[in-house]
């Protein structure tokens, strides 16, 4: 793991679980429809145990009718050690001429004015639309990376951070970081 002093708080990336974090809150990368699916958004659903975060999903979905990329919502953790789950839509990459920046960039820093509007101190997140919407990985963690930086430096959070699946995801975000931070 590696960290950095931002303001008064602390930014992190580590190599791991999201699921296992004992943090405030954890950060889903989920689809419009909050109805579960593949990567880190599957995983989350199955470690909650599905059931009762799919009814929370879907009590969202039916009050609003879909997230939009770079909006957030938030539920209970169920049985994850975090104690709050914040929903977000990552971007879909079309090659960078649809807004993808700033819908990236908002699913970040839309997700921490949701932690703060909580009382949430600590959130890790995913890397959002970097598997299947294919967002390129150095693009997205520069964009994520920075936003987490705005974040801790306006003090919504004390401690966020990004949490990768993989060594090789890890030593990218990790170098991304000491370059940009």
């Amino acid at each position: 793991m590696k960290d950095w002093k931002i303001g008064s708080g602390r930014l992190f990336i580590r190599q791991g679980d999201i699921t296992t974090l004992e943090v405030d809150a954890i950060v889903n990368a989920a689809n419009s429809r909050l109805a579960g699916g593949g990567g880190v958004d599957g995983a989350i659903h199955r470690a909650t145990g599905a059931a009762k975060l799919q009814e929370a999903c879907q009590k969202i979905i039916s009050d609003i009718g879909s997230l939009p990329p770079g909006e957030a919502a938030i539920t209970d953790g169920f049985n994850l050690p975090a104690k709050y789950i914040i929903h977000t839509v990552g971007p879909i990459w079309h090659g960078g001429t649809n807004g993808e920046l700033k819908l990236l960039k908002n699913a970040y820093l839309n997700s921490l004015k949701l932690a703060r509007k909580n009382n949430i101190t600590t959130i890790a997140f995913p890397a959002i639309s970097c598997g299947v919407y294919g967002y390129p990985v150095k693009e997205a963690a520069c964009i994520a990376l920075l936003a987490l930086k705005k974040g801790l430096e306006a003090g919504l959070v004390e401690e966020a951070g990004m949490v990768l699946h993989g060594e090789t995801a890890y030593k990218l975000w990790a170098a991304t970081a000491e370059e940009i931070l």
